[in-house]
């Protein structure tokens, strides 16, 4: 039975060339020289640091184009409140989200059955296994979710005839 997955992943070499091209445009700039301001990027997790909140969104300014460039989705971002730490300087950390998330798989698996298409979804994980009898019918589910999921980035893989 044709079957595929919808997943949701962040290629992690890429994610790390962009924020470490975007440290180096940091360094290089005038406005920031004496400075706190860095980016951290640790498994999941980006942390932003600047000297007020104004350099905080300047740093994203720099490092959501990278990440573009890179291929890098920026949906895939969940950003934390912005923290006061020692002094005036502050920190941000932004959370990169890997995988469909619970509340999402159901979303999904919802939107597939009130569609009444001839397709079954289950959530595996972290993914949801759609299939189907027919190709084009998994084709049809692909661009239903497509076109109805649009705040965060889905990928689909692993298709099975």
């Amino acid at each position: 039975m044709p079957s595929f997955d919808i997943m949701s992943e962040v290629d992690q070499p890429s994610l790390r060339n962009a924020v470490e091209q975007a440290n180096r445009k940091i360094e290089g700039r005038h406005d920031f020289k004496g400075t706190s301001a860095k980016i951290e990027h640790a498994e999941k997790l980006l942390t932003l640091y600047g000297d007020s909140d104004f350099q905080l969104d300047q740093i994203k300014t720099i490092l959501l184009p990278e990440m573009t460039k890179k291929n890098v989705d920026v949906r895939c971002l969940d950003y934390g409140d912005v923290q006061k730490i020692s002094g005036n300087k502050v920190k941000q950390e932004v959370k990169v989200r890997v995988g469909v998330e619970q509340d999402l798989s159901k979303k999904i698996v919802k939107l597939l059955k009130d569609s009444k298409m001839k397709v079954q979804a289950a959530i595996q994980g972290d993914a949801v296994r759609v299939s189907g009898a027919k190709r084009d019918v998994l084709q049809d589910a692909i661009a239903l979710v497509k076109k109805e999921i649009t705040d965060f980035p889905l990928q689909y893989g692993n298709f099975r005839d």
